[in-house]
């Protein structure tokens, strides 16, 4: 039977950062050391800062991004082009698209993709919310920009029947050979992807 190193409370640090994406036992035991070490500098500034976070982060109730302010910093930004809206499974999608700097529009979260396995149906999704945002004036294009696994694309294609009936443009990201890559390294779905999709030189 494995024995404890440390007192309940580190074990409990321990097994909260388990529990962290892309961090296992081994892993959360040296971010929990690391954090001990460096009490002063890193540990008691991260604790007051994730309680601020806790009390201040709403889920914003025009897009469904998360922020300190409703509506979030994305929604009140003038500059963002009104015309755009692009559609996201997670909060982490929206992000990943604005570090990328691609795109100066307006986001829609979902809240992730449908899903008959899982038991995620349309009425678990934020496609109300979708809907109703499209309709409005102004809106003239739609990005999909979901995952291209089996039920990210189940789901766009269930978006674009339910916005069949409004006069905008519904477009997807286009999928196949990343920046840089190289046709050997490439899965077959990629390559297809790449090749149905091809555009003039």
């Amino acid at each position: 039977m494995a024995q404890h190193a440390a007192g309940p409370e580190i074990e409990r640090l321990i097994q909260l950062l388990a529990r962290l994406p892309g961090l296992g036992p081994r892993s959360a035991r040296r971010a929990a050391l690391h954090l001990i070490k460096k009490r002063e500098t890193l540990l008691n500034p991260l604790s007051d800062a994730m309680r601020i976070a806790n009390e201040r982060i709403v889920v914003c109730s025009s897009c469904g991004n998360v922020d300190t302010q409703e509506p979030c910093t994305i929604c009140r930004d003038a500059k963002r082009d009104p015309s755009i809206l692009v559609v996201v499974e997670d909060v982490s999608d929206l992000w990943a698209l604005e570090r990328s700097g691609a795109v100066s529009a307006k986001y829609h979260v979902l809240g992730g993709v449908l899903s008959p396995l899982d038991g995620v149906r349309p009425e678990h999704l934020n496609l109300e919310r979708l809907v109703a945002r499209v309709s409005e004036p102004g809106v003239a294009e739609v990005i999909l920009a979901l995952n291209a696994t089996v039920d990210g694309q189940t789901t766009a294609h269930y978006i674009t029947e339910l916005l069949a009936h409004l006069p905008l443009k519904v477009t997807k990201l286009a999928h196949g050979v990343p920046v840089g890559g190289e046709l050997d390294y490439l899965d077959e779905g990629t390559l297809s992807a790449a090749i149905r999709q091809r555009t003039s030189f």
